[in-house]
C-alpha cells in the first residue's frame, strides 16, 4: 500500500474504520471496503479448530500472520483466542475443514491491532532470519513444509500420510453428511 501497488480497502475485518484510518495514514482518500475480499464482518469472530478433527498438518499455524494458533506436526492444534484477529487466512489452507470462525464476545481494541501488529512484525522478521525469503504466504508455506517434506524419506510414508489425511477428510464429511453417525 505505501508503494501504491495495492489498494487500502482491501481489509474487510478493518471495516470502514481501518479504511479511514490507512488513507489518513497514506495520506489518500478513502474508500468503500472492497467487497471482493469479504464481507465486513458485524462484530469480531475468532477462530476456533475442532480439535477431534485436527491432523496436525500445521498448515494452520503456517497461515496464521500473529502466532495465535499453537501446535506441532502431527498433534492437535489450538486457537489462542485473545491473539486471533479474525483473519480467516487459517480456514482455507486446512485440508480436514475442522477451523470455523465464531464470535469473539469481545471487541476489537487499538491495543489489539497495537498487539497483533507486533506479533505480525515478530513473524516476518523471524521468517526473513530463518528462511532467507520473504514472509508471504506462499513463502511461508513452501519455507515450512521442508521439515515435513525432509522427515518423510520414502514415497511409502509420504503416500501413507497422504491416505492418512484423506481418510479422516472422508470419515469427518461422512459424518457431517450423516447425522446418524
Amino acid at each position: 500500500m505505501a508503494q501504491g501497488t495495492a489498494d487500502l480497502n482491501r481489509c474487510p475485518p478493518g471495516g470502514a474504520a481501518g479504511v479511514t484510518a490507512l488513507a489518513a495514514l497514506l495520506g489518500r482518500d478513502p474508500k468503500p471496503v472492497d467487497p471482493s475480499c469479504g464481507v465486513t464482518p458485524d462484530a469480531l469472530h475468532v477462530a476456533l479448530i475442532e480439535e477431534t478433527h485436527c491432523i496436525g498438518c500445521t498448515l494452520c499455524i503456517q497461515a496464521c500472520p500473529v502466532d495465535a494458533i499453537v501446535g506441532a506436526n502431527k498433534l492437535m492444534h489450538s486457537v489462542v483466542a485473545d491473539l486471533c484477529t479474525g483473519c480467516e487466512l487459517c480456514v482455507a489452507p486446512c485440508p480436514v475443514d475442522c477451523i470455523t470462525m465464531v464470535p469473539a464476545k469481545r471487541e476489537w481494541t487499538r491495543s489489539d491491532a497495537d498487539a497483533a501488529r507486533q506479533r505480525h512484525e515478530a513473524r516476518r522478521t523471524r521468517l526473513q532470519m530463518l528462511h532467507h525469503e520473504t514472509a508471504g504466504p506462499a513463502a511461508r508455506t513452501l519455507a515450512n513444509k521442508a521439515p515435513l517434506a525432509s522427515s518423510l524419506t520414502n514415497e511409502s510414508d509420504k503416500a501413507k500420510l497422504i491416505a492418512d489425511v484423506l481418510a479422516k477428510a472422508r470419515a469427518r464429511r461422512q459424518a457431517t453428511d450423516d447425522p446418524s453417525k
